[in-house]
């Protein structure tokens, strides 16, 4: 299987091979890949992380060797924002981006707590399917802030719903458990990270703090609940 690396600071990843196909996730620079498939100017990859497939432009990502693949060593950007050095210049790289080490092993973000991560994206604006510091939504948000602290949780709200232990009651909870929520239908369409006092850090509209209770989200600017809770659970 070719193998591939993300050669850009963010790269959309689309439904179909064109920029006017939806955007469906991001890959960070440094992140590596499955090449499925080829076309004139877009590649079908399967995301290492987490598993994701989809199309990219041919020019985001680079193709490298298995035996680079291997030998390889990384560590995890833990700044929000970082300028990094690379052959073609400086880039500005997001959190969560992966960049070559020396180090054995990857080094993950220990000097601070997970909601700590999380608080760090405050009003960062919400993109549909983004997952970096420039741009996110709330699935991408708990799996990027996840990631920095070394934990894999798969990419859309439904698939993280299935990780972890379910908590009966809200007042059971504790900062870095996460939050699920329905739509009409019934269907997980949403997620949220706990914080202290039953505060919940979520990406909707922005990266925004606001109250869980077991009803759902309530949102004080707006005076209503805007999401129905469906459960939390514990990831760790």
């Amino acid at each position: 299987m070719e193998k591939g690396i993300c050669t850009v600071s963010v790269a959309a990843i689309r439904a179909e091979q064109s920029h006017q196909s939806e955007m469906t996730s991001q890959i960070l620079y440094g992140e590596t890949v499955d090449i499925l498939e080829k076309a004139a100017k877009f590649i079908k990859i399967k995301m290492h992380f987490d598993g994701y497939e989809a199309w990219v432009d041919v020019q985001q990502i680079s193709e490298i060797s298995e035996e680079y693949f291997q030998q390889r060593k990384t560590e995890l950007v833990q700044n929000t924002l970082q300028m990094y050095s690379t052959s073609q210049g400086v880039i500005l790289l997001s959190i969560g981006s992966e960049v070559n080490s020396e180090k054995a092993e990857p080094t993950f973000l220990k000097t601070e707590t997970v909601s700590e991560t999380a608080q760090k994206f405050f009003n960062v604006p919400y993109l549909w399917s983004g997952r970096s510091f420039f741009g996110i939504d709330c699935s991408g948000f708990v799996q990027l802030v996840y990631k920095v602290h070394g934990i894999s949780l798969p990419r859309e709200a439904h698939q993280q719903s299935e990780v972890g232990e379910v908590l009966s009651f809200v007042e059971e909870s504790k900062p870095g458990d996460l939050a699920f929520f329905e739509n009409v239908d019934g269907q997980i369409s949403h997620v949220g990270m706990m914080l202290e006092d039953q505060n919940i850090i979520h990406a909707y509209g922005k990266v925004r703090i606001d109250s869980l209770d077991s009803t759902g989200i309530f949102n004080k600017e707006l005076n209503k609940h805007t999401h129905k809770l469906r459960f939390l659970r514990s990831v760790f």
